[in-house]
């Protein structure tokens, strides 16, 4: 579990929640109309820009921030560079059975032990890459849509509340609820905006991110291992990964 992304949100909203009550009653923030302007039309214009089956995908790819854990590169280049040796005193076979802490990694080496030329597993693997990567941009793009849609949905709402305020001039003190009201649609759109769904899709990016390096290290590895190359070579060309602060440092 991304534990920042739980603890940034539950911030987010407890600090907005705790404002709230400390001014007044909570109940004079919920407004059931508000709400169906601001989610359900920002959920509509959403549905319209997408198909069904991507808009519900998306909810899953956003579970990603919160439920995600990134493999440490470091470990993956360990856990390669053994297989490398392995492989190259004993064949490949010698791999089969064995116990791998990366599916993609798993996946990679499965293809080798099965006989694959080095040209269709990394055809394979490339495939499998670039399809993941246009799913998370996908998701990502959808709540980035969203952080567009729910302050515009915000505002209609606000509009709608005005005309009806404006329209009933005749009591002076229910002027003052009714713009109460109003406003609410416009806190509800930047809340969902900027305390959900816009730092939801720069997360959904930034594990994109750090995912297609993971598997371009792990592409790379597969292929070191499958040509033959010494184990120790092939540490030095899979550390080019790393940040320079976390590469080994030479004797």
């Amino acid at each position: 579990m991304d534990i920042a992304t739980l603890v940034g949100i539950l911030a987010a909203f407890g600090i907005i929640g705790s404002s709230i009550a400390m001014g007044g009653p909570f109940i004079i923030f919920v407004n059931v109309p508000s709400i169906l302007v601001v989610v359900g039309g920002t959920f509509g214009v959403t549905l319209m820009r997408v198909t069904l089956a991507d808009f519900l995908g998306s909810f899953k790819i956003g579970l990603k921030a919160f439920l995600y854990k990134m493999d440490n590169p470091k470990n993956l280049i360990e856990e390669a560079v053994e297989m490398a040796n392995i492989a190259r005193k004993e064949g490949l076979l010698a791999l089969e059975g064995r116990e791998i802490s990366n599916p993609f990694l798993e996946r990679g080496i499965g293809l080798c032990i099965d006989g694959h030329s080095p040209e269709i597993v990394n055809n394979l693997l490339s495939k499998d890459i670039n399809l993941t990567i246009e799913r998370h941009t996908k998701g990502a793009d959808m709540f980035k849509a969203m952080a567009t849609y729910a302050p515009a949905m915000g505002m209609i709402g606000t509009l709608i509340g005005l005309v009806q305020m404006l329209s009933n001039m005749s009591d002076p003190a229910a002027i003052g609820p009714a713009m109460a009201v109003a406003l609410l649609t416009t806190l509800y759109g930047a809340v969902i905006a900027n305390a959900f769904a816009s730092p939801l899709s720069e997360k959904l990016k930034l594990i994109s991110s750090s995912e297609k390096l993971n598997k371009a290290l792990i592409l790379e590895s597969i292929s070191a291992i499958q040509d033959g190359t010494n184990p120790r070579v092939m540490q030095e060309l899979l550390n080019a990964f790393l940040p320079e602060s976390k590469r080994p440092q030479e004797e």
